[in-house]
């Protein structure tokens, strides 16, 4: 080791592995077939484009991390580019609230799969309520006795659901040849471009999870060089692993078979190739992504909370600390358990994506604002900014006929970040 290193600074592979767990945590798992419902054919061009936009944010991420390191991450970023008011406070309050839609992913993923192998009633729907709300009981449980044992599990299972991901792709790469569903990929079998592109803004929360290099960013090694490096050598990974695993899953099983086992496509694509045993190899990964996924966010969400509450855009009770954790961990979890027994996959899949769309616009927009201070380039940064908008009212537009509850779901959460920042500031007297 160097002298004046750095017993604890983070390698160029842990900083990627960061990313990549983060993105592959589970929502590939969980929204694989909904996005091959909404592109057929299509659908690996959809997750191209939803990859597209997480690239150009990924490079506004890079310019503000390298500027302003701070394990507030996202949060740090929009106050710099926007101070701290009603506007900075009700999108750190939205990212708090989209930890917890994407926490009702990952346990909503989570109750598909298990049921494949142990039903506890019988009944699919009681089973995915009682599997999805003990997943989030034990997590947090565990995020309570011991934070180490959380980064035990979540470096084990980045490394185990790779590798079982990774030898999926291989195997149904190979099963391709001469499997007649392979002319599902052709282009008369895709859905319309803006049908794609907002398939692929539906799906767009499975590449959430990137900007987690920015909370590590300022324990990275070397981060003028590793910053950049961590955050598109993670993206450009992920984007190459989820359109492979669409192509394999579009070429492998008929349309209907895809429809009918939604919840847990992934699983049910292993069979043409393993049969039995590769349904069960890619339950069991599903459910170890999930529950580690689960596991890191409940952490990273009560985090959040905490971080804005210590910026002073939500109350001092939330810098408060319960059971030696900021008590957002708790609130976090309590929050995750309604919003998965209430809400549907599509819907909760839709406000999560509607979320991240505006939170990351808002952070393209923060690094276009700020290009000269972070060394940015204007017509990158504004480009993200601008996708971001369109594939926001794509997605919208999309979604009003298809999924309107999903829409109201995410208009409710956007007007509520702002009303109750306003309450807080004028009760409170913030400035």
């Amino acid at each position: 080791m160097k002298s004046g290193e750095k017993r604890d600074q983070i390698s160029l592979l842990e900083a990627m592995s960061i990313g990549i767990g983060g993105m592959v945590g589970g929502g590939i798992f969980a929204v694989l077939g909904l996005a091959v419902s909404l592109a057929k054919g299509g659908t690996p061009v959809a997750f191209a484009f939803a990859g597209l936009v997480t690239l150009l944010t990924a490079y506004s991420y890079t310019k503000m991390s390298l500027k302003y390191p701070d394990r507030g991450g996202t949060v740090k970023f929009i106050n710099q580019g926007f101070g701290r008011g009603i506007f900075s406070g009700a999108m750190n309050n939205m990212l708090w609230l989209c930890y917890i839609i994407m926490l009702s992913l990952y346990a909503s993923a989570f109750g598909s799969y298990a049921p494949n192998l142990f039903s506890i009633t019988g009944n699919r729907t009681a089973d995915f309520h009682i599997y999805a709300s003990l997943i989030i009981v034990i997590a947090t449980v565990i995020n309570y006795y011991s934070i180490a044992v959380v980064g035990r599990i979540e470096s084990w299972a980045v490394a185990i659901k790779l590798v079982i991901l990774l030898g999926f792709i291989v195997l149904g790469v190979y099963g391709l040849f001469g499997n007649p569903n392979l002319s599902q990929l052709s282009m008369e079998h895709w859905e319309s471009p803006v049908k794609l592109f907002a398939g692929g803004m539906v799906i767009f929360v499975a590449y959430e999870g990137f900007e987690l290099i920015a909370n590590a960013s300022p324990d990275i090694k070397d981060p003028q060089r590793n910053v950049p490096r961590a955050y598109y050598g993670s993206v450009i990974f992920v984007i190459a692993l989820y359109i492979t695993i669409a192509v394999v899953t579009v070429g492998s099983l008929p349309f209907e078979k895809i429809k009918s086992a939604q919840d847990y496509v992934l699983a049910e694509a292993a069979r043409p190739m393993l049969g039995q045993a590769g349904f069960t190899i890619i339950t069991i990964a599903a459910l170890i992504s999930t529950f580690s996924a689960i596991n890191a966010s409940i952490y990273g969400g009560g985090q959040v909370n905490y971080e804005v509450a210590e910026d002073q855009e939500l109350p001092a009770y939330f810098t408060d600390k319960w059971l030696h954790q900021p008590v957002g961990v708790g609130l976090t979890a309590l929050l995750t358990l309604l919003v998965v027994n209430v809400l549907q996959l599509e819907s909760i899949s839709t406000a999560g994506s509607v979320g991240f769309l505006l939170i990351f616009g808002i952070v393209n927009l923060a690094a276009f604002r700020k290009a000269k201070d972070v060394d940015a380039n204007r017509v990158i940064t504004l480009a993200g900014a601008v996708l971001c908008a369109v594939a926001t009212v794509i997605l919208v537009g999309q979604q009003w006929q298809q999924n309107f509850v999903g829409v109201m779901v995410s208009a409710g959460i956007i007007a509520f970040c702002f009303l109750v920042e306003w309450g807080y500031r004028k009760t409170a007297k913030v400035k």
